[in-house]
């Protein structure tokens, strides 16, 4: 209610503004990852089936795109559907796998995504999912494999630390087909074998989680050692452009130390 009023009267259009003016000069995180938490709260407030919520909450992707390649954000990893949403109950999952299959749909069409020249992927165990799924991420994937502008990772069927052991099963299988000493394994070796390798930056700069939350639920485990992370209360469908803009300010706030 509050919101809506300050909205009217124009109070947020001059502090995005204002914001913007903050950060507009500083040093932007190359590689921002955002958990969107709170789909299903967010639909419980307003009384709603829970994939209502998710509904909404993918149609605010679009607009975070927006946000991100105004501030010049090379990187996004957005944390879609786990391993553990797979335990869900079954009419949930079903409409959240009906929803992603039409989001991978209209990213596939999207003008934006061959304009901005964005390399799409996505990342976690793929094979979990539908074949009909599989067979869309396979065609945005192929009809973006070019592009090295700007980078967007999907999170499906993800965990940290399944991707920790997946990276880890293909070392031990080259090593066991004597194409890989095992004295020459060190973490530069390592990130090779990560569902993030394809990306010129795989750490996170920036991990953002919406709903209030404060962890970060396996997301980019080995990939967020050193990232600053910012926890905002608003559930992902009320997220907005402010947010993001406040996020970037604490990141340029800070003073990252790298474990120094």
């Amino acid at each position: 209610m509050l919101q809506d009023l300050l909205s009217l009267l124009g109070i947020y259009k001059l502090y995005e503004k204002w914001l913007w003016f903050q950060i507009k000069d500083g040093i932007k995180p190359e590689h921002v990852a955002i958990i969107l938490d709170g789909n299903r709260r967010w639909a419980s407030q307003k009384a709603l089936t829970p994939w209502i919520g998710h509904h909404f909450g993918a149609d605010k992707i679009d607009a975070l795109m927006d946000w991100c390649i105004e501030l010049d954000v090379k990187s996004i990893t957005l944390y879609a559907f786990s391993t553990e949403n797979f335990l869900r109950s079954p009419k949930e999952v079903e409409e959240l796998l009906k929803l992603i299959e039409g989001k991978l749909r209209s990213t596939l069409e999207n003008k934006s995504i061959h304009e901005n020249k964005i390399r799409v992927k996505a990342i976690g165990r793929v094979d979990l999912l539908p074949k009909s799924t599989q067979a869309l991420i396979q065609s945005l994937e192929e009809s973006t494999k070019e592009y090295a502008d700007r980078f967007l990772n999907v999170a499906l069927a993800y965990g940290g630390r399944a991707e920790i052991v997946d990276a880890t099963k293909k070392i031990a299988n080259e090593v066991e087909n004597g194409k890989l000493n095992p004295e020459n394994i060190d973490e530069e070796l390592f990130e090779k074998y990560l569902y993030t390798a394809h990306m010129p930056k795989q750490d996170a700069d920036l991990i953002i989680r919406t709903s209030g939350e404060e962890r970060l639920s396996g997301f980019l485990s080995w990939q967020s050692a050193y990232s600053e992370l910012c926890f905002v209360d608003m559930n992902w469908p009320d997220f907005r452009r402010i947010d993001l803009l406040r996020a970037v300010r604490t990141y340029q706030r800070r003073k990252r130390r790298f474990g120094k």
